[in-house]
């Protein structure tokens, strides 16, 4: 595949003459050409409910969700799995980011490593890939060789596969039971993909991964009450958000987070079904951790 056709590629038009535009007028136009990035992940919204719905039947069944991309688009799926945990009580092994050339190619580029289609069936050996996982392959080209060569072996190894591109009729597209093409068209900088089409890799990584969490009971209202308090800014939120869902005063809610050791969907559940900690623990586990189903309300 010539890369010289790919849309992303192409030369924009209104920026040819970037280099001497006042200041505001650059800023206008990228800002201008970002605006179009929402609406083509908008034409994708059903593949990406696909991918969904694959990623979290995935996680119900202990299996993962798993990014694999180089450069910036290898870097966007290891950043939305490194926030994960954090954001959403997740083990580190759960949402995992493969990135070509391992986790120093985050800051330091590593020079040929998206061309090897090899390092990718490596990576995914290493962690055991396997049928109840779900491998999410990015690429703003749509053709990178690491790309590729990952989601045929995830895809060897029964894996569900999801290619994530930003350009049509792109060439993971045929290695992905759900492929997701998000042409992003020209950059406002000729072929730099971090920018419009890293924007709609991120905000596809940020769909895939929060809608997931919801599905599978992370999420209680639009409260991420999994999150992990491990700072004061994290503790005072835990503390609004036990606050928020059950409409009791702060120092309830602070005595409950202190009795839930600090986890605030155990917290919420203590203080709605009026339970122990102990009790509230046993209920999530039974609900396999779906506050609502804990709690006893629909």
């Amino acid at each position: 595949m010539d890369l010289s056709t790919l849309g992303t590629e192409t030369r924009n038009e209104r920026t040819a003459e970037l280099d001497r535009m006042p200041v505001s007028e650059l800023l206008s136009v990228m800002n201008a050409e970002d605006q179009t990035v929402a609406l083509a992940v908008r034409d994708a919204l059903p593949e990406i409910g696909a991918a969904v719905e694959a990623i979290t039947e995935s996680l119900r069944r202990g299996g993962r969700l798993i990014y694999l991309g180089a450069g910036t688009s290898g870097r966007i799926g290891l950043l939305d799995a490194v926030e994960c945990p954090p954001t959403f009580g997740t083990s580190p092994d759960q949402v995992v980011g493969l990135l070509s050339g391992g986790p120093s190619a985050f800051v330091t580029a590593v020079e040929g490593a998206e061309d090897e289609p090899e390092r990718a069936v490596a990576d995914l050996d290493e962690i055991g890939v396997d049928e109840r996982d779900t491998v999410v392959g990015l690429a703003a080209s749509g053709r990178t060789p690491y790309v590729v060569g990952g989601l045929r072996h995830a895809a060897a190894r029964g894996a569900a596969t999801v290619s994530v591109a930003c350009n049509r009729d792109a060439l993971i597209s045929r290695y992905a039971d759900i492929p997701i093409e998000v042409p992003t068209g020209p950059e406002v900088l000729t072929g730099s993909t971090r920018l419009k089409g890293g924007t709609a890799e991120k905000m596809v990584c940020n769909m895939l991964s929060t809608a997931s969490m919801v599905r599978v009971g992370k999420v209680y209202g639009n409260l991420m009450v999994d999150v992990r308090a491990s700072n004061d800014k994290l503790v005072d939120r835990a503390r609004r958000m036990v606050v928020q869902a059950t409409g009791a005063d702060p120092e309830t809610a602070a005595e409950a987070l202190r009795a839930a050791g600090g986890h605030a969907k155990t917290a919420v559940v203590m203080l709605l079904a009026q339970c122990t900690a102990a009790e509230a623990a046993r209920r999530l586990e039974a609900a396999h951790g779906d506050t609502r189903t804990a709690i006893g309300h629909p």
